[in-house]
C-alpha cells in the first residue's frame, strides 16, 4: 500500500508539461473551506503555488492560506500557554508530594509543548525540503483527469469515497487510498473504465515490518515493529501513477472529489524489502487513452496497466 508519496505540485509546471488546464477555482475552493474551519489537509508545496499571485483567483486563494496559517499559529501559541500552566501546576505539586498524576501531567505537558514548538518552527521555515511534497491518506493533491476531452488539473482527496457510500465509509474502510489491480472488476467496477486520473510523483513511502525487512521470523514474544522505507526510481524521474476517482455528494449538497492509486504486485527489489505492493506507473504514451477510457475495451485498459513503466527502485530508511 502506498501510504505516502512525494507529489509534483507546481501547478503551472504540470500545466505546461502535460498540456493540462488548471482548475484554479477548485483550488481556491478547498483553501477557502479550510480557512473556514473544514478539516482539509494539503501539502506545503501545494500552498506555494500562491506565494506570488497573478490573478484575482490566485490572490483570494493566497488570502485564504494566510488566514488559515495565522489562525493555526494563534491556536498553537494558545495551547502552549495552556500546557505551560499545566507544567507549572505539576511541578508545584511535585515539590510538595510525589504523585503519579503530577508526574504524568509533567510528562504529557512537556511532550505537547515540544510538539507545538516544533510545529511553530516548521511554520516559520522558508527553505523547502522533501517533506513539503509528501501527501498521506486524506490529503488533497493535484491529479490530472480528462473533462470533455481536455486534460484538467484538479485537487482531490487521497482516499476514495465511492458515490453512494456513506460518509462513515472513510473510517470503516481506511485503505481506500489504494485500489488493488485484482479488485478493479470487483470493488472498483463502477469507476474502472470510467473515471481515470494520474498523479505525478517522484517517489513513495511504505510501512514494512522490521522482521520482514531483516528476512527473519519474529522472536518469541517479540512485538511487530514497522519501518518506513522511502523508494526512489533510478534514474530519478517523474512517474505517472494510474488512479481512479469518483464524485461524491450527499443530500445536503456537500461535494467530495477523491481518488485512489492503483497498486500491483511489487517489483523484485521492492519485494525483497518485505513489502508486497507497488503503485502502477503508466507510460506517458498511454496517458491520453488512460484519461479517456470510455469506449475502450477492458483488454486495452489491462494492456496499459501491464505495459507499465518498471523503474528500478532504490530505498532507504526514512528519517
Amino acid at each position: 500500500m502506498c501510504y505516502s508519496a512525494r507529489v509534483k505540485q507546481n501547478l503551472k509546471h504540470l500545466s505546461r508539461r502535460y498540456r493540462a488546464e488548471v482548475d484554479w477555482a477548485a483550488f481556491e475552493d478547498i483553501f477557502r473551506r479550510r480557512a473556514e474551519g473544514e478539516d482539509i489537509k494539503a501539502a506545503r508545496d501545494l500552498q506555494r503555488n500562491f506565494q506570488n499571485p497573478e490573478t484575482d483567483t490566485e490572490r483570494r486563494t493566497a488570502e485564504y492560506i494566510a488566514r488559515y496559517l495565522k489562525d493555526k499559529k494563534a491556536e498553537w501559541e494558545n495551547e502552549i500557554f495552556v500546557q505551560r500552566r499545566r507544567l507549572v501546576a505539576a511541578e508545584e505539586s511535585l515539590t510538595k508530594r510525589e504523585t503519579k498524576k503530577a508526574r504524568e501531567d509533567l510528562r504529557i505537558g512537556t511532550k505537547k509543548v515540544q510538539t507545538l514548538l516544533d510545529r511553530l518552527a516548521d511554520l516559520r521555515r522558508t527553505e523547502p525540503n522533501n517533506e513539503d511534497a509528501r501527501i498521506f491518506p486524506m490529503t488533497y493533491a493535484p491529479v490530472i483527469l480528462a473533462e470533455n476531452g481536455r486534460a484538467v488539473i484538479r485537487p482531490m482527496r487521497y482516499t476514495c469515497r465511492l458515490a453512494g457510500t456513506p460518509e462513515v465509509h472513510d473510517k470503516r474502510f481506511p485503505g481506500t487510498y489504494n485500489a488493488r489491480r485484482d479488485s478493479l472488476d470487483g470493488y472498483w467496477r463502477e469507476i474502472y473504465g470510467k473515471h481515470h486520473a494520474v498523479m505525478v510523483i517522484s517517489g513513495f513511502y511504505e510501512n514494512v515490518p522490521l522482521h520482514l525487512y531483516e528476512h527473519r521470523e519474529l522472536a518469541p514474544e517479540e512485538k511487530e515493529k514497522n519501518l518506513v522505507l522511502e523508494f526512489d526510481p533510478q534514474p530519478s524521474n517523474d512517474m505517472l501513477v494510474a488512479c481512479l476517482w469518483d464524485h461524491w455528494t450527499d443530500r445536503h449538497g456537500v461535494v467530495l472529489d477523491s481518488f485512489a492509486a492503483i497498486t500491483d504486485e511489487p517489483t523484485p527489489e521492492v519485494s525483497a524489502t518485505g513489502h508486497q505492493r507497488t503503485v502502477i506507473t503508466i507510460q506517458e504514451a498511454y496517458l491520453s487513452e488512460w484519461l479517456n477510457p470510455v469506449g475502450l475495451a477492458k483488454q486495452r485498459l489491462e494492456h496499459i496497466l501491464s505495459d507499465k513503466e518498471v523503474p528500478y527502485y532504490v530505498h532507504q530508511i526514512a528519517a
